[in-house]
């Protein structure tokens, strides 16, 4: 079942989609390597070798990776030396970076219901209760919206940006 779309959405072949959000987002978020280093990230990998040889790519992509992800401000560099050392960077993810998490939440959770051969290896749980914890579309006013009664449009304080 497709999304409801108003307006001038309703129209396909009229509407270009040169600023859609996904695909800006996937811009940023859209490689295995940088998925996987904001899962690690999550899990609290904060040092270029752990992110690096968790994620199981080579330093030049683990660099490249990190480096986007920084430059987007997902994630923030800061300094630490060990003793004896000279100073490093670890990669702390910021508040966007967290922001992302339940889209990564619905991902995972999209991947255990079709992906896994039976039992999925992880659970998601709420800290003090205990109970599984599920990706949902909500309302502003906290209510489950089914996926039936999303609809779509065009923002009316949305400006196209000039080329």
């Amino acid at each position: 079942m497709p999304l409801v779309l108003e307006g001038p959405l309703k129209d396909l072949s009229a509407w270009k989609p040169d600023s859609c959000s996904i695909a800006k987002a996937l811009d940023i978020v859209g490689t295995r390597s940088a998925m996987l280093i904001l899962r690690e990230a999550y899990y609290g990998t904060s040092r270029f070798d752990g992110f690096a040889s968790r994620v199981g790519i080579t330093d030049a992509a683990a660099s490249s990776a990190l480096r986007k992800l920084t430059e987007a401000g997902l994630l923030e560099k800061r300094p630490y030396q060990e003793e004896g050392k000279r100073t490093r960077h670890e990669y702390v993810l910021t508040r966007m970076g967290l922001d992302l998490l339940p889209a990564v939440v619905a991902l995972w959770q999209w991947g255990d219901e079709y992906l896994q051969d039976g039992t999925p290896p992880l659970e998601r749980l709420e800290d003090s209760t205990g109970e599984p914890v599920r990706a949902e579309l909500r309302s502003s006013s906290g209510h489950e919206v089914p996926l039936e009664n999303l609809r779509v449009r065009v923002n009316e304080n949305w400006r196209r940006p000039r080329k």
